[in-house]
């Protein structure tokens, strides 16, 4: 049974190896750490961590380095969340604020949070099965050029551009921008989509090469399995930590590329009582990423399904700074969704 001071010397090991990424002893805990007790004493709480596989000597030094084991400890009943400074939170909100749609919020929020932590991070689409239209609208370009923007309840924006036979004027567009949604509004993307195909025989034949090209993009969007796929961003911070991995990090590229790695073991992740889920070393060995730790949170908008965001380093990781910063881009993210 390791007794608190034991564990208040792993937190230190833990602490001092990821700033230093040198083996911790026991002199330098008791030059850095107030204990209070003599460097035998911290030699004997180092042996007791090293009994529980927590800690391990990488090599003859007398110093020690935190196991998988050792990490999962400290993540469980160790580690403090910091709350995100005041000016990083306002980072936050002015940056993703700056999103003009969600193509945009998603790619500026993996970029955030891999500024923020160091890591490589992603961020999973959001589901649009379930999506339906808001709104159609159509804008003239040129005489025989309209331009269909399709409007999602959940923040995506379609366009497309469309040749028409004869000239169209405003009254014309006015028109057909009503009936559209008289069709389309509040359907889902494949119900909207079979019911404007249904429409093409029976409108005005002006008409019909506009219903065309939107029942085919809303068809197109139905099908789109936008939920399996990431945004990835910070991939050269994982090649600055390369030496925190005993082999090349070839492999580790090489399974986050396949995405859907990543994304059955997001789907493998529960979220603790702090919203945050972290998988450490051999957890992830099955994937291929036995090397790494992966840090999540979950964000969501309404009636969608859950998405993640998250962050993928080695096991070497400040996973307090990690989780607050994963933790606070997925509530802003929830909350910009749940008002847009």
């Amino acid at each position: 049974m390791v007794s608190e001071r034991s564990l208040a010397v792993l937190r230190a090991i833990v602490q001092d190896y990821v700033a230093s990424r040198e083996p911790v002893g026991s002199k330098t805990i008791v030059e850095r750490h107030a204990f209070g007790v003599s460097a035998a004493t911290i030699r004997n709480d180092m042996a007791l961590l090293e009994e529980e596989e927590l800690i391990a000597a990488p090599h003859t030094s007398s110093g020690r380095i935190p196991t998988d084991k050792g990490y999962r400890v400290f993540v469980d009943q160790l580690t403090d969340i910091r709350p995100l400074s005041q000016a990083q939170r306002q980072a936050i909100e002015t940056f993703l604020g700056e999103s003009s749609d969600l193509d945009e919020l998603l790619a500026r929020t993996v970029r955030l949070i891999a500024q923020l932590t160091k890591q490589l991070a992603v961020v999973q689409y959001p589901s649009f099965g379930s999506a339906r239209v808001r709104h159609v609208e159509l804008v003239s370009l040129a005489p025989n050029r309209v331009l269909c923007i399709l409007i999602s309840d959940s923040g995506q924006v379609e366009q497309r551009l469309v040749e028409v036979d004869q000239p169209v004027d405003d009254d014309f567009l006015a028109a057909l921008r009503t009936r559209l949604n008289e069709i389309a509004a509040g359907r889902t993307m494949a119900d909207a989509a079979e019911a404007l195909s249904g429409e093409i025989d029976r409108v005005d034949p002006r008409h019909a090469a506009v219903l065309h090209t939107l029942a085919a993009t809303l068809a197109e969007q139905a099908r789109a399995q936008r939920h399996d796929r990431l945004v990835v961003a910070g991939a050269a911070n994982l090649v600055r930590t390369e030496q925190d991995f005993a082999g090349s990090i070839l492999g580790v590229i090489e399974a986050i590329e396949e995405q859907v790695v990543l994304l059955k073991l997001f789907g493998e992740m529960a979220t603790d009582e702090h919203a945050v889920a972290v998988r450490i070393g051999r957890e992830n060995a099955s994937f291929g990423l036995g090397e790494t730790s992966v840090v999540s949170s979950a964000f969501s908008m309404p009636g969608r399904d859950v998405s993640r965001l998250g962050v993928v380093g080695p096991t070497r990781m400040d996973y307090s700074h990690s989780m607050a910063a994963v933790r606070a881009v997925a509530r802003y993210l929830s909350r910009t969704l749940g008002e847009s």
